[in-house]
């Protein structure tokens, strides 16, 4: 069964730090990109980063850069959010998923995204 699934989302302060992480199973891991998107409350949904097979990386959010980093290990089939210097506007639930293929697009390619996990959610509030 093909599955995306993010954990390690919860409730933490403005300045802290998180770390989710996205377990992929069901299908050939190293053929595809992974994205991290996040929507809030209230707002579109957001691209936040990619990262290819090859650990090439792009990054789509202004609001991010600097304070989140995107990793991934290609045994474990797994990909990783580091997200530092929480803020409020960071409160969001955040989403992994899957696009074919072995480069990142130069824009977030919502559509184009094969598999989407069912979120995890975030929150920074003290």
């Amino acid at each position: 069964q093909l599955k995306l699934v993010e954990s390690g989302g919860g409730l933490v302060q403005p300045g802290g730090s998180l770390r989710l992480s996205c377990a992929a199973s069901g299908f050939t891991f190293n053929n595809y990109a992974i994205d991290w998107f996040r929507q809030a409350p209230g707002k579109e949904r957001e691209g936040l980063l990619c990262i290819t097979r090859w650990h090439d990386r792009a990054e789509y959010a202004d609001s991010v850069k600097g304070r989140f980093t995107i990793s991934r290990d290609n045994v474990e089939n797994m990909v990783y959010l580091q997200m530092n210097s929480l803020k409020d506007e960071d409160t969001a639930v955040y989403y992994c998923a899957a696009q074919f293929g072995t480069t990142c697009p130069q824009e977030p390619n919502y559509d184009g995204m094969d598999y989407w996990g069912k979120g995890t959610l975030v929150t920074v509030s003290s």
